[in-house]
């Protein structure tokens, strides 16, 4: 079994390359530095050492991948679904070849403990795996026969789209966005988030060796502004599929207009978690540590609001302080580590700026509250309570191990502050009342609601969110409705009647 000092030999036999050579941008098969010349460095949280230098990409490079990426899709969307099905299926066999290093060097670059990110390769081969046995019929569409037309429908690729990726788990997301657009026989252009370079190029690496060709995948790194931007205002990127904060969601919405790009976004959320006083109360608290704990907190999935029936809140509240008080942070290559440094400086000025929000408008910090040790960015798990739904820490994405606990009385209430925030992305319900929880869910405006249970993923439904929390869905056929335009072919079946004009 792996121990940190172990993991840390291993680390540095992986990223010994990256030291030396630094992160290349990949375009049309070939390595290349920023047209500019330009890089940046990548820094881990751990203690905030320098990893290695990344180009830093630019709208000159963005334009090099989008034209390799038009290039290159007419014969990936011409090859066979079962000729990308074998590739893809051959990409997932090599993610689990190098998952070690993947999960060593996610671990490295993004802060996140090892008992969540050694599994998150594996995951990601799944991702693969899952969309390479759907390529085949990825095409397939209806007969809709009428009385004078045999009505055909099908899907093809919608062409070169550009992939945005964030910075929290982001191997994982890379593969989830990716696979299904290289199945539904588009070319992709990928800008990973700036702060988590590394495993990005592993993964382009892996693809390669695989056999897809080039130009089908290209990978140019940088920052939002430049080749963000680059790359959503392109006109030969048809859709852009981005993760990340919903601000910037909107920004890339605006960038793309003049081009009419079809856009998917999976943004932000202040997601709920709801406990009334009939549920498994053991078992939702085990689920509300860990939805908001594990990852950081780092994750759009998490369940940053905690609403506790008043009938059971002081002893939930009371045990649940308890237990965050002894959550281990640590180092994040420690196997016994459920807590790791967050990505980077600027995000951990943000988190533990929340602390002062909450002393100042009223609540108590029950936990953390705190930096954790002296070095990187660490902070403690943290519990504020005592919170009302206007307050600032009841209404914003915070993103980090921070929970904020309420109470509520009656149904009714618990519905009106669940759904009092501009997000919609998930949510959890607790209760053992079968027709509460069909009636809470129907009115909780969420994409995804997880009742007597966390977050656990099925990869064939749909994953997204309402209002500020994004457009559209992942998973299943809804990620090939996204990447695939819809088409539909008329047959006349005999000589109908046609209205002449003119005679």
């Amino acid at each position: 079994m792996a121990d940190l000092e172990t993991n840390l030999a291993r680390l540095d036999d992986h990223l010994g390359r990256f030291r030396s050579e630094g992160v290349l941008n990949r375009i049309a098969g070939a390595d290349r530095a920023a047209a500019s010349g330009a890089r940046f460095e990548t820094r881990s949280p751990v203690d905030d050492s320098l990893i290695c230098e990344v180009a830093r990409g630019g709208a000159e490079d963005i334009d090099a991948a989008a034209r390799a990426a038009r290039a290159a899709f007419p014969a990936w969307r011409d090859m066979t679904g079962a000729e990308r099905k074998r590739i893809l299926h051959r990409i997932a066999d090599l993610i689990e070849d190098r998952a070690e290093e993947i999960a060593l060097c996610e671990c490295w670059d993004t802060g996140q403990a090892w008992r969540y990110m050694s599994k998150a390769a594996l995951r990601g081969a799944a991702n693969f795996r899952f969309f390479a046995d759907r390529a085949p019929a990825a095409r397939d569409g209806q007969v809709l026969p009428s009385p004078t037309l045999m009505n055909l429908t099908t899907r093809v690729p919608i062409g070169p789209v550009g992939v945005i990726t964030p910075w929290n788990t982001p191997f994982m997301l890379s593969t989830w966005k990716i696979a299904p657009a290289l199945a539904a026989g588009c070319t992709v252009v990928h800008k990973p988030a700036e702060f988590s370079p590394v495993t990005a190029r592993i993964l382009m690496e892996i693809a390669e060796e695989a056999g897809l060709p080039p130009g089908v995948w290209n990978l140019v790194n940088g920052f939002g502004e430049d080749a963000g931007k680059a790359l959503t205002e392109h006109p030969d990127i048809k859709a852009i599929a981005f993760v990340g904060e919903s601000r910037t969601g909107s920004m890339i919405m605006k960038q793309g207009a003049d081009t009419l790009k079809r856009v998917h976004f999976e943004l932000g959320g202040k997601n709920p978690v709801i406990v009334f006083d009939d549920a498994d109360l053991d078992r939702a608290l085990d689920a509300a540590i860990f939805m908001i704990y594990s990852l950081n907190g780092e994750r759009c999935t998490s369940s940053s609001r905690l609403l506790v029936q008043d009938t059971v809140a002081g002893d939930f509240i009371a045990r649940l302080a308890d237990r965050v008080r002894k959550i281990r942070v640590g180092h994040p290559l420690d196997p016994d580590t459920e807590l790791g440094p967050l990505i980077h400086g600027t995000h951990f000025d943000k988190v533990t700026g929340y602390f002062d929000v909450a002393r100042a408008e009223g609540a108590r910090i029950a936990a953390g509250g705190r930096r954790h040790g002296e070095t990187g960015w660490y902070v403690e798990p943290t519990l504020f309570t005592g919170a009302t739904p206007e307050m600032r820490i009841a209404q914003e994405e915070i993103f980090g191990p921070v929970l904020t606990a309420m109470t509520f009385s009656t149904e009714a209430e618990a519905l009106e502050i669940a759904n009092g925030v501009p997000y919609g992305l998930t949510a959890y319900v607790w209760t053992n009342d079968l027709t509460r929880a069909l009636r809470f869910t129907d009115g909780l405006e969420a994409g995804m609601i997880w009742v007597n249970s966390e977050n656990v993923r099925h990869l064939p439904t749909p994953f997204g969110g309402m209002k500020a929390s994004g457009i559209g869905r992942d998973g299943g056929d809804w990620s090939f409705e996204f990447y695939m335009e819809q088409k539909h072919i008329g047959l006349a079946t005999g000589r109908h009647a046609i209205t002449q004009l003119g005679m």
